[in-house]
């Protein structure tokens, strides 16, 4: 059985405001002429403007969603109506499911037995060829290789052998950066321009380095700051140092050239990532936050484990007006297998499989249901264990610029949480507030260099309650 979400939980889950406002409008008993739920997959017919109703279900195991409505909102008005019945108790348990309801839910095994399957496939054969090269490698040019890159993206470089047309192109760009930098510190902090910025962003690109492109062009926004010469040369500093790691980044451990070369803007292919060891634990999903870069519409979901204590974040993104994966749900815990991307300060990682919370040890020897982990708030760390934390992952990656914490015992204010400084736009948490009611709580924060932005805090029923 899966635990109930808040109303909060599900408001969440919309797209965007109007679609809240829609669901809230179908999560009415009068307009479904049909809808139960067997614990794990919600489903409902609802009337529509047609003959027929729309036919309405959700995995609460995921979660997904599907609907017969036209919308191309997701997930649509309907689920979230759904879903709102549900978290309102307002959705009979049955023992079964409509045809309809079976059919989806069979074939969304059959494609995830299939995922698995390609997983273990490609796992298997990273494993045989690992073994190939170490049967053919010397052990001393073995440990030479681990030390700067091993067989990893930055290993040709580490090895002396010839490298891509692109890291050709992107050591130009890059050399030319270095340059323009010198310039800039030379001449003074006041003469930099806007349309400078901007022409060296677009070479960059053309250099074929979109990550380190991406920075230079939002140094603009920082003259907009009242205390910009300090923050324009700590940008600088970081930028200069990106450049010259990539210079060098035959000279760095194999885990820095990776994140080197991802700073930069080299992608690894998602099938890699999920070929390799993943770390299984129960998840908590600590928020999420949706921003918009360039055309595209970015979303951040934070996640920490609850045995590991290990941090993630899952990214997605989608043009603006499409669909962003919904299948996080802030405030639930996950017991989930993750693949991580390489690098220094590994963060960003993927879902690789989901499992029955009860299906048998985790690695640690903590049952994955044992102790109902999936009610109430997650373990937190102190406001100096957090600092603590954030400090040795810049000291792993400098160039870091968020990271999940979960604050436990701390006091909101108007402008600090347990004694660190709120990030300017997070200032004044009115409803953190209101839920701590000035008592010490737990709250769930995203780190940056500018302060800290609550995500979620847990009240005193242990329901997450979204800020």
């Amino acid at each position: 059985m899966i635990e109930r979400w808040s109303r909060d939980q599900v408001l969440a889950l919309a797209p965007d405001a109007s679609s809240q406002k829609a669901a809230q409008g179908v999560a009415a008993p009068g307009k479904w002429s049909l809808r139960g739920t067997t614990g794990t997959v919600l489903y409902g017919e609802c009337k529509g403007s047609g003959a027929r109703p729309y036919l309405a279900c959700v995995d609460l195991t995921e979660p997904a969603y599907r609907c017969s409505c036209p919308s191309r909102k997701f997930p649509c008005k309907h689920a979230l109506g759904l879903l709102l019945m549900w978290s309102a108790d307002d959705v009979p348990v049955e023992e079964g499911m409509p045809q309809w309801v079976t059919e989806w839910v069979e074939a969304r095994a059959e494609r995830a037995a299939k995922a698995t399957a390609k997983i273990e496939a490609a796992r298997a054969k990273k494993a045989a060829e690992s073994d190939a090269a170490a049967e053919r490698t010397d052990p001393d040019e073995a440990g030479h290789a681990g030390s700067g890159g091993g067989r990893s993206r930055a290993a040709g470089a580490a090895e002396g052998r010839p490298e891509s047309v692109r890291h050709g192109r992107v050591a130009a760009g890059l050399a030319e950066l270095e340059r323009w930098l010198d310039d800039q510190v030379r001449q003074g902090l006041a003469g930099a321009a806007e349309h400078e910025w901007e022409g060296l962003a677009k070479r960059l690109i053309d250099a074929q380095a979109p990550g380190v492109a991406g920075v230079v062009s939002r140094l603009a926004r920082v003259r907009a700051y009242d205390d910009w010469p300090g923050r324009l040369l700590a940008e600088y500093a970081l930028i200069h140092l990106l450049a010259v790691a990539y210079r060098r980044r035959a000279e760095l451990p194999a885990a820095l050239a990776e994140t080197v070369l991802s700073r930069v803007g080299f992608p690894v292919n998602r099938e890699e990532v999920l070929a390799g060891a993943c770390v299984r634990d129960q998840w908590d999903v600590l928020g999420r936050r949706d921003e918009v870069q360039d055309r595209l519409t970015a979303r951040r979901v934070w996640l920490r484990g609850r045995h590991t204590g290990r941090p993630a974040l899952v990214l997605s993104f989608a043009p603006q007006g499409q669909p962003l994966d919904a299948s996080l749900v802030t405030g639930t815990t996950i017991d989930a297998d993750l693949a991580f991307y390489p690098g220094a300060a590994p963060l960003r990682a993927l879902v690789a499989a989901r499992h029955d919370s009860g299906e048998h040890e985790l690695s640690r020897g903590v049952r994955a249901g044992e102790g109902d982990v999936s009610k109430g708030a997650p373990p937190g760390v102190s406001p100096d264990e957090a600092l603590d934390e954030v400090a040795g992952a810049l000291a792993e990656d400098p160039w870091t610029e968020s990271w999940p914490l979960v604050l436990a015992g701390v006091v909101p204010g108007r402008a600090s949480l347990g004694g660190l400084p709120l990030h300017p736009v997070a200032r004044d948490p009115w409803r953190l507030i209101a839920v701590s009611g000035g008592r010490p709580l737990t709250v769930a924060a995203e780190w940056t260099p500018r302060g800290l932005r609550p995500l979620t805090t847990w009240d005193d029923e242990g329901t997450a309650v979204i800020l």
